[in-house]
């Protein structure tokens, strides 16, 4: 008999996502698998059970050696997967912040030389070890609030020594702090301001920056709007990441629809990121597919941009994740419960659709949905412990701190 290492006792309940992929479509998105009362049996990192106390402790009894956890009054759900940040960054844009309270816009910002080009400047001036500070202390909130697994960009670098450092910083942080991390190559988040053109950027990128880059991250990304990236520059660019092995991400119709989403589709892209300015057919064709629509109500209400067509999203059966986007200029939130309680209050989801948007289908982004997202047999020991029986309180609680513990993979980290 395996023997459990970690024995959560007693709970209220235990809550998550029903099923064995990403949820989709009205029947199956938030349908949750609940034990009330729960206890929770882990061996090592992965879960041994999880179900009614007096049969997980009948199959699974402590042992000399297995630390025990008081759940009385608790309620557990996995561990929050955040699959869109850009976590590392140097420097502040508090000023741009009070800029658009006064009225200026993110693209007029972004226009006049702030926005994503001085961050650009304050990363290039850092050194790695800083990088690795930044990056750790901005994790340390995302733990926090019950982030345990994060995506986490480059892009501000734009050329290819920052950009080979920001994703190594990532690698070297991975080893060391509780979230685990999903480092994705951003070199295309805007034009260099060393190149006229997007194309002739693309082509540095491409010839000089990505077959190195290749070797340390996982996923390529494209910010695909006016004043960065159109359709038929973004078209060899995903090629070539494709080519060198790389999952293909995109940011897509945040402040126009330029064609992203069927080159997302044609490109086999794993997500298209933003979308508040996909229209309806855009959503149907999402829907059809296996893209996943990753949401950022967090940017949305920073910057007052329009609600993403949620409800026909749902009805047609995208898979929807919800994250932080979580960066220093259009979307300052480290907190996925915020995020949560925005994809209920401003987008229209119910709190177990958000939960489901926030565990296994934000896993699915990042190829985890077999592994996270889940309190099952199997899956990894990424746990949350709420300090209330009803775990909505979780997304009910705008701002709220309902985390009495985090387990990741099996271990209690603070």
């Amino acid at each position: 008999m395996t023997r459990p290492t970690l024995l959560i006792h007693d709970l209220a309940s235990a809550v998550s996502p029903a099923g064995k992929g990403p949820q989709r479509g009205r029947e199956e998105f938030g349908k949750l698998e609940v034990h009330s009362p729960a206890s929770i049996a882990v061996s090592g990192e992965r879960i041994l059970a999880v179900g009614p106390p007096e049969e997980v402790l009948r199959d699974f009894p402590p042992q000399k050696n297995t630390r025990t956890v008081d759940g009385r009054g608790k309620s557990a759900v996995p561990g929050l997967v955040d699959c869109h940040t850009h976590a590392v960054f140097l420097g502040s844009r508090a000023d741009e912040f009070e800029l658009r309270c006064r009225g200026a816009t993110y693209e007029e910002i972004q226009a006049s030389g702030g926005g994503i080009l001085s961050t650009v400047e304050a990363t290039r001036r850092g050194t790695q070890q800083e990088l690795e500070a930044a990056l750790e202390r901005h994790l340390d909130w995302m733990l926090c609030c019950g982030t345990t697994t994060a995506e986490v960009k480059s892009g501000y670098g734009l050329d290819r020594e920052t950009e080979l450092r920001m994703l190594r910083a990532i690698r070297e942080v991975d080893q060391r702090h509780p979230v685990d991390l999903h480092p994705t190559f951003l070199g295309a988040h805007t034009v260099s301001p060393e190149f006229e053109d997007a194309r002739g950027y693309l082509g540095f990128v491409i010839r000089e920056v990505l077959p190195a880059a290749a070797e340390l991250a996982r996923a390529a990304d494209i910010f695909v709007e006016r004043g960065s990236f159109e359709v038929p520059e973004a078209r060899p660019y995903l090629a070539a990441c494709r080519e060198h092995g790389l999952v293909l991400r995109m940011h897509a119709d945040q402040f126009s629809e330029r064609g992203a989403l069927p080159l997302a589709l044609e490109m086999g892209a794993r997500s298209a990121d933003h979308l508040e300015s996909t229209s309806d057919e855009g959503a149907r064709l999402l829907a059809r597919s296996d893209t996943a629509a990753v949401l950022l109500p967090g940017c949305g209400l920073f910057l007052g941009l329009p609600n993403p067509p949620v409800k026909l999203l749902v009805e047609e059966g995208a898979i929807i994740a919800l994250a932080t986007d979580f960066n220093p200029g259009s979307s300052f939130c480290s907190s996925l419960p915020v995020v949560m309680n925005l994809g209920c209050t401003r987008l229209g989801l119910t709190p177990a659709q958000a939960l489901a948007a926030c565990t296994v289908n934000a896993a699915y982004v990042l190829g985890l949905h077999q592994q996270i997202g889940r309190l099952a047999p199997g899956y990894r020991a990424d746990i949350l412990l709420l300090d209330d029986p009803d775990w909505r309180y979780l997304a009910y609680h705008l701002g709220g701190d309902h985390i009495a513990a985090r387990v990741k993979s099996g271990r209690e980290v603070r």
